[in-house]
């Protein structure tokens, strides 16, 4: 465990050594340059494309490796062939991370670091080159298939998240791949629809996590979304890819697209697509006979039509790509699914957890619990070969109930399924017969319910949380409200544990219930971390990433904007105000918060200093002190509010946040920097950041809705 504690400094260390080895000097770009005047064009377009399931084609006879990806966002992918039928008798069972909202919900960047630590020494061991991963898109609406992956709503939060991930991948010698390049928001009907935003929103909400991905990390690749944004698809994007991209971010690395991405041949040469990946437009399903950027590109070039010298500059991002990610040399073999790995993944999964609500039940105390009551079919069900892509085979996985079990060893365990987990399944009035009775005869009972992953022969049997499927609504699935509110009924002391990657509608049981813990899915650890949280050896300390409503309605994007698209487009007329921006400005009254997060100890803010300086740099500075009688991580969370503002703005948006752990009676000086990009707007008329003179707000408090501190000074 010592490993894990020692993060912070490893950071800095890497981060140093991070920026001397991303950058390729003059002396690779000279090879990289010698190489290309010696291929063919054949062999250039070769490794513009896939040949295989995961790999692009290198250059053998001068000494070019394939470049090997894989999936996925929070554990290397389970081998595939050639082909895409699973490898036999290969050693690919690994570390099973938290996914995207977890790792969000720690609000830790050094945890961050230490995850991506993890998948590029995993994916190094495994022999690839890109992980692909981060997945950053916002969470627009909580029906979203894919948001379990992705990490919030916020667009700062994402962008401080995603820099520790991809540090942490490449300082491994293996490129991350951030994704997926822009706005794809709904699975559905991600290969057609056509995203239509006003140019503030793009900047403001859509964009910043992909412009600290690239200005801030450094990272070496990224993969174009499926959809299409303002008529063109995302992957061949004259304005994202050409002119925001590559122009204004001076991209170097290589944009691939997500596998059968590309369309158009031309558009693909000419609007930014260095890598073809997936595709297949011959007669053989997934043998990879023809590609957009295959044989049709070679015979452009050679009959003059297309410049050879657009196919060199492709080639030149993926040969720095391979320079960067052990492709020529190994620095070091890596690691899999080692003691220290799995303690990462522990780590992350403790600080992820979200204690919702709790009225005096927890934790529990072991010296005087004798009977349990576990209720639920998510409470002994596995995960990590769910949800599509980022399916993991782990090495293990401890489910919910394994670990209760593991740390209550003399309590009486009454279990009961209480519901199925079937399509159109249903908790039938024998299953909450025997799930009462459980709960009756036991001092307290756990309901572990929530959503759930297709695993099955299809990824969207069964599926809530999946690629390729949205939720139809954001009710409880299987009957599990009418189970939940009888379980409550039978025995008051009941906690409910929520599986998933996003929001659900408690509105039916939540007032009724005592606890309630988001745990969303823990990665293979996850069952002894909420085991340690329900007994009180770990204090909650996760904070959430994304709103929480009541119900599906009050979300703006159903409300104003379009999810899914109509008639082929989604139009965002929600504009800026996604999530807590227009809870917040609207008093639209959440089920639970942004930044929201309770802990077994109790804390104390006070002493808000703020101090301007040059270029409108703002300090802020405050004490924070842990009043209660257990040790606690807590997140301080800073909000800017601007005060009489002649131009649309949310109520406050989230522009720093630190966390510390204090013993009991300790306590911490916080100190945060804002800089001039934390009190901007983007300008439509001018089309770029602008800032509005006047008073500003500094407001510091422990979610959106719960502001203890306030400062105000003239800008």
């Amino acid at each position: 465990m010592q490993r894990v504690f020692k993060v912070t400094a490893m950071l800095l260390i890497s981060m140093v050594s991070y920026k001397v080895q991303s950058q390729t000097g003059s002396g690779t770009e000279d090879k990289i340059n010698s190489l290309i005047k010696k291929m063919t064009i054949e062999e250039k377009v070769g490794m513009i494309h896939a040949n295989s399931s995961f790999t692009s084609a290198g250059v053998p006879r001068l000494g070019i490796p394939e470049l090997v990806t894989s999936d996925g966002p929070h554990g290397v992918r389970l081998e595939h062939g050639r082909g895409w039928s699973d490898a036999k008798n290969v050693n690919d069972s690994g570390t099973y991370l938290p996914v995207g909202v977890a790792l969000a919900s720690t609000w830790n960047p050094s945890l961050g670091f230490a995850f991506g630590e993890v998948l590029g020494s995993e994916a190094k061991y495994r022999g690839k080159n890109v992980i692909l991963g981060p997945g950053i898109n916002i969470m627009r609406s909580p029906l979203n298939g894919r948001n379990f992956e992705y990490q919030s709503e916020d667009p700062f939060l994402v962008s401080k998240m995603v820099v520790g991930y991809i540090k942490g991948v490449q300082s491994q010698g293996v490129s991350a791949c951030v994704k997926h390049f822009i706005a794809n928001n709904e699975e559905v009907d991600r290969g057609t629809v056509d995203v239509e935003m006003s140019e503030r929103t793009l900047r403001e909400i859509y964009l910043p996590g992909f412009k600290a991905a690239v200005m801030d990390a450094g990272v070496h690749t990224i993969m174009g979304a499926y959809n299409k944004f303002r008529g063109q698809f995302c992957t061949h994007n004259e304005y994202l890819v050409n002119k925001i991209m590559k122009g204004e971010w001076g991209f170097k690395g290589v944009l691939m697209s997500d596998w059968g991405a590309v369309h158009n041949t031309m558009d693909a040469l000419n609007y930014g697509t260095d890598l073809e990946m997936g595709s297949d437009i011959g007669t053989h399903p997934m043998k990879f006979p023809k590609f957009y950027l295959g044989d049709t590109v070679v015979a452009l070039v050679k009959s003059g039509k297309v410049p050879e010298s657009i196919i060199d500059e492709k080639v030149r991002r993926i040969l720095r790509v391979l320079y960067k990610s052990s492709a020529f040399s190994k620095t070091s073999p890596g690691e899999y699914g080692s003691e220290a790995h799995i303690a990462t993944a522990k780590k992350v999964a403790e600080e992820s957890i979200v204690l919702l609500k709790n009225e005096n039940i927890l934790p529990l105390n072991l010296n005087t619990i004798k009977s349990i009551a576990v209720i639920g079919a998510n409470a002994d069900r596995k995960n990590s070969m769910g949800g599509g892509s980022s399916q993991v085979k782990a090495l293990y996985e401890i489910t919910p109930l394994a670990g209760l079990k593991n740390m209550a060893k003399d309590v009486v365990f009454n279990c009961a399924d209480g519901y199925k987990i079937e399509r159109n399944a249903i908790a039938t009035p024998e299953m909450i017969a025997e799930a009462v009775d459980a709960a009756k005869k036991s001092d307290v009972a756990i309901v572990i319910g929530g959503w759930t992953h297709g695993y099955s022969k299809s990824w969207s049997d069964n599926a809530f949380d999946a690629e390729g499927v949205d939720k139809p609504n954001m009710k409880m699935p299987f009957g599990q409200d009418e189970l939940i509110k009888a379980v409550v009924a039978a025995n008051p002391n009941t906690i409910v544990v929520l599986l998933g990657g996003g929001p659900i509608d408690m509105t039916q049981w939540v007032g009724n219930t005592k606890g309630i813990i988001e745990a969303w899915y823990g990665g293979m650890e996850g069952g002894n971390a909420l085991a340690e949280v329900i007994f009180g050896k770990v204090n909650p300390s996760g904070k959430l990433p994304v709103t929480f409503p009541k119900v599906l309605e009050d979300v703006p994007a159903h409300k104003f904007g379009d999810f899914p698209g109509k008639n082929g487009v989604a139009v965002y007329r929600e504009g800026i105000f996604v999530g807590y921006r227009y809870y917040d400005t609207y008093n639209v009254e959440p089920q639970f918060a942004f930044g929201h997060g309770l802990s077994y100890t109790s804390f104390a803010y006070k002493d808000l200093k703020v101090t301007k300086g040059d270029n409108n740099v703002v300090t802020a500075t405050f004490t924070i002190t842990n009043t209660g009688k257990v040790s606690g991580g807590e997140v301080a969370q800073l909000y800017v509010h601007k005060e009489k503002s002649a131009i649309e703005r949310a109520e406050k948006e989230l522009k720093g946040f630190q966390k510390v752990f204090l013993q009991p009676n300790e306590s911490k000086t916080v100190t945060i920097t804002l800089d001039k990009t934390a009190f901007q707007y983007y300008n439509e008329t001018k089309m770029a950041w602008d800032m509005e003179a006047g008073r500003y707000s500094i407001q510091v408090g422990t979610s959106s809705r719960k502001i203890l501190l306030n400062e105000v000074l003239n800008l």
